[in-house]
């Protein structure tokens, strides 16, 4: 991010970049979105970790990665990406004793929901230089406040909450609405929910 303002504002490189081939991802949560970052991760040269509080290594095992406990997972990636779903009991996942563990030249990357990670805690080791830097998606407050600390930290990479934002997710949303109050106004209702489901799910 910083090289990029460089160039804007007519200059040139003023530092080095990092290579991923031969670093560790570290996933935070291996469901179905988690377990599609090893295939992009192994295409860079990269070795793969997972941790959950309820990971087991025999779901691990399904995609060749090792389950580590969390100490050792912290301590030994080089890049900790999230994929969590977001309740009462996963706020705060990952806070500062587990952003104390990590290496300083670690990053960390949130594109799942802003309250998993502890923002306060993200923020004083980012600017304490604790973790080399971060790249987030989501916050606790979206929009984001204009005068956040985030903002202003040269360390992150931050986009508005991106991630579920394409045409082809639109088209499926809203395509599925359609199709579903056509079918609901021919007497022929489709999708119905059942106590615990998700509209969204079975729209996809």
């Amino acid at each position: 991010m910083s090289e990029d303002a460089f160039v804007r504002a007519g200059g040139w490189q003023r530092g080095v970049g990092t290579i991923l081939s031969g670093r560790t991802l570290g996933i935070v949560g291996l469901g179905n979105l988690g377990s599609r970052m090893i295939p992009v991760a192994r295409a860079f040269g990269m070795d793969v970790t997972a941790w959950s509080k309820n990971l087991t290594q025999e779901r691990a095992d399904e995609f060749g990665v090792p389950a580590l406990d969390r100490e050792s997972f912290f301590r030994t990636a080089d890049v900790v990406s999230v994929h969590l779903k977001y309740t009462e009991r996963s706020a705060g996942y990952i806070g500062r004793e587990e952003l104390a563990l990590m290496k300083p030249s670690a990053f960390l990357v949130n594109t799942s929901r802003g309250p998993l990670v502890d923002e306060a805690a993200l923020i004083e080791a980012l600017e304490s230089g604790s973790i080399a830097g971060a790249g987030l998606d989501v916050f606790t407050v979206e929009p984001l406040p204009i005068d956040h600390r985030l903002r202003s930290l040269p360390k992150v990479v931050l986009s508005p909450h991106m991630g579920y934002v394409s045409q082809q997710t639109y088209r499926d949303y809203f395509g599925g609405y359609v199709e579903a109050i056509a079918a609901y106004l021919e007497g022929k209702p489709i999708r119905v929910l059942t106590d615990g489901e998700n509209l969204m799910s079975q729209v996809l």
